[in-house]
């Protein structure tokens, strides 16, 4: 883990409310559907301006911590979203200061065990603290980058 600054970025996509609990319940789980909609062929072909071939998962809204409600959306990287399709969201996720993890191996496991270390790493009161506000996930092939908003240090 290191800190870097992150990038501002916009990103149009599906969006689902969930809790780490009912994600661990596969009756209720909903990131499981989100991403088989995003991960769709042709899921982003009428979405104009894409940046790049990565998929992106902002991670938003927090209701506390990782323990509460959180606002998932997954989509692409865009230059403008004038014309969302009908069922997407738009969210601009702002270039903050951020811890960087990097999963790499199968997936969605090692995503998982990197996921396990932030929360184990917020428990703890690690430095920096997590900031709760704006996360992001970059998905591409060698992997996913985890970008995790932290508290501005003064």
């Amino acid at each position: 883990m290191i800190i870097v600054d992150r990038a501002e970025v916009l990103v149009v996509g599906y969006a689902v409310r969930t809790t780490n609990v009912a994600e661990a319940d596969p009756a209720r789980a909903q990131l499981p559907g989100l991403w088989a909609r995003a991960g769709a062929a042709g899921a982003f072909a009428h979405v104009p301006g894409r940046v790049d071939e990565h998929l992106y998962a902002v991670l938003t809204d927090y209701e506390s911590d990782h323990h509460g409600a959180y606002t998932q959306i997954v989509g692409i990287a865009v230059r403008t979203a004038a014309r969302l399709p009908e069922g997407m969201v738009a969210v601009r996720v702002p270039g903050v200061p951020a811890m960087l993890f990097e999963a790499r191996g199968p997936m969605p496991g090692a995503l998982l065990e990197t996921w396990q270390q932030v929360w184990k790493h917020t428990e703890s009161g690690g430095a920096p603290a997590r900031a709760h506000t704006t996360d992001l996930e970059v998905h591409h092939p060698g992997g996913v980058d985890l970008y995790v908003a932290v508290l501005p240090s003064f």
